[in-house]
């Protein structure tokens, strides 16, 4: 490189020097999101930056968190001018306080990035607790190791409600080079002062999404950090509703800038939503730390008809269908699409009207309330399609349902299936390719915080045998293969009826501690 182009790199903010150097000299490929990032030694170069609206009951503990880390050279509290002693405690605590110029956690964020006096900031929340040691070093490992320009923290399995149900669908479509992200809503980041200076910060809740967006269409290096488990304080639903809006409005926009709008695009998005209603990660936001699960099969279990039959009976398919139908000849994952194929340019009220009318067996509506009010979460599950398989759960007051996914353009069916990850084998797992079993697995493997004490399922056909064998308590209702009438563990039951009088009391608080 010439000498005229270093001087006119060494006049630029570091992180535009960077970037502009890479780009001349040939970069390398960015660190991917949540890859391992070199382990160096730090000295306290971090500025710690927390912004906070009446925070009095935790505010302290996590400046006390951050400025134990070794990484840490000061933290800064941007307060949003509390009416409690949000701002006392900070400062007892061996916090610079600094009253935020206008009120909103986006003001309080670029207000902190211009008071940090060192050139890696960190940003933490004011009500978080469960943090790990050495948090604080670990966000800002890439940045120092020059391997990351932009850093997401990473905790836990999934997102909470806007997350799975609004970003991440959206950025799927929109933004999909960040779409692997696992936490893009978190507000635990870590990024050059230089570089934040130059984004713009939203004033509400969209503002954490609206820095990830514009820090990657930069040309920041964006990656995530997996930082462990953390607990912080629930949203009420009314801001869960402000928060969606927000969040969608400022990727709507970074979307307009970018010129990739389109009423195409807006009917992906939805689709990608609707999928999302359909994954396990968002059905463990809603567990609400139960123990309980109760898992149900669909055709001939909770109805007493199979709903690709009765569809393909709406659409004289009947035929056609029957050729499929349990083809010793095709795998699980076969037979699965080209059933889906047969339905094709089907209109998707068409799927809805024959799951609405599909017959419920007498008595599941009163078990299923029963166990839920006993401290059961509920689920049903379908090799069929998550469009019915959600009505049918409505229609009996589940809590969620797990099914596959079919593929819509414009409301109309183009016969293509997605079969869902939860019903996939994990990698070392046992069990057939796709089995219900496995949804079971995964629920046992994500419950760490709150692990499942028992779980009963329901099931009616050969289909459902992985499942029955790996539940605590095992029925076959009306069953349609003799296998499951001889399977040790596994009742056999005529009616949900005979279920009402084996409902478990509620767990004690004892019980659930023991």
């Amino acid at each position: 490189m010439t000498d005229w182009l270093d001087r006119m790199l060494r006049l630029l903010p570091p992180f535009v020097a960077r970037w502009l150097a890479r780009r001349l000299r040939g970069a390398a490929p960015a660190l991917p999101p949540g890859a391992p990032v070199a382990v160096l030694p730090l000295a306290a170069s971090v500025s710690v930056v927390i912004p906070a609206l009446n925070e009095s009951r935790r505010i302290a503990s996590v400046v006390a968190f951050a400025l134990a880390d070794p990484a840490t050279a000061e933290v800064v509290v941007i307060d949003d001018s509390s009416i409690d002693d949000t701002a006392a405690l900070a400062r007892a605590a061996g916090a610079r306080v600094v009253t935020s110029s206008m009120l909103g956690k986006g003001t309080s964020m670029h207000d902190g990035a211009m008071a940090a006096q060192h050139d890696i900031v960190v940003y933490l929340d004011g009500d978080l607790a469960g943090l790990r040691p050495g948090l604080v070093g670990d966000m800002a490992r890439p940045l120092l190791a020059d391997e990351a320009d932009f850093v997401k923290a990473r905790f836990g399995r999934s997102g909470g409600r806007v997350t799975e149900l609004t970003a991440k669908p959206m950025l799927k479509v929109f933004f999909p080079e960040l779409a692997e992200l696992r936490q893009p809503l978190g507000g635990i980041i870590a990024a050059r002062r230089h570089l934040l200076q130059q984004l713009r910060f939203e004033d509400g809740y969209g503002v954490d999404i609206g820095l990830l967006i514009d820090a990657s269409r930069a040309g920041a290096r964006v990656t995530e950090v997996d930082i462990g488990s953390l607990e912080n304080d629930s949203q009420p639903l009314l801001d869960l509703t402000l928060m969606a809006n927000e969040v969608a409005r400022v990727i709507y926009s970074r979307a307009r800038t970018a010129g990739r709008l389109h009423v195409d695009q807006i009917v992906a998005m939805y689709e990608n939503q609707r999928q999302a209603a359909a994954s396990l990660d968002y059905i463990l936001t809603r567990r609400r730390g139960r123990q309980r699960l109760l898992l149900l099969d669909m055709d001939g279990t909770l109805t007493t008809t199979r709903y690709a039959v009765e569809l393909a009976r709406a659409t004289g398919q009947e035929q056609a269908l029957s050729q499929l139908l349990d083809s010793p000849t095709d795998d699980t994952a076969a037979r699965s699409e080209r059933i889906a194929a047969l339905f094709r340019f089907v209109h998707k009220q068409q799927l809805e009207r024959v799951a609405r009318a599909a017959p419920i067996r007498p008595g599941v509506i009163e078990f299923i309330n029963r166990m839920r009010r006993n401290g059961f979460i509920v689920g049903v599950l379908s090799d069929s399609y998550f469009v019915a398989a959600d009505i049918l759960r409505r229609r009996v007051f589940a809590d969620f349902a797990l099914a596959h996914t079919l593929q819509f353009d414009g409301d109309v069916c183009t016969g293509q299936v997605r079969l869902n990850p939860a019903f996939l084998r994990a990698e070392g797992s046992e069990g057939e390719p796709v089995c219900k079993s496995h949804v079971l697995r995964r629920f046992k493997a994500e419950c760490n915080d709150a692990p499942l004490l028992e779980c009963w399922a329901v099931g009616d056909n050969l289909n459902d045998l992985g499942l029955l064998r790996l539940a605590d308590r095992a029925f076959a209702i009306e069953p349609k293969a003799e296998a499951l009438r001889r399977e040790p563990g596994v009742r056999v039951i005529e009616s949900f009826d005979e279920l009402l009088p084996l409902v478990p009391e509620p767990l004690t608080a004892v019980a659930r501690a023991a």
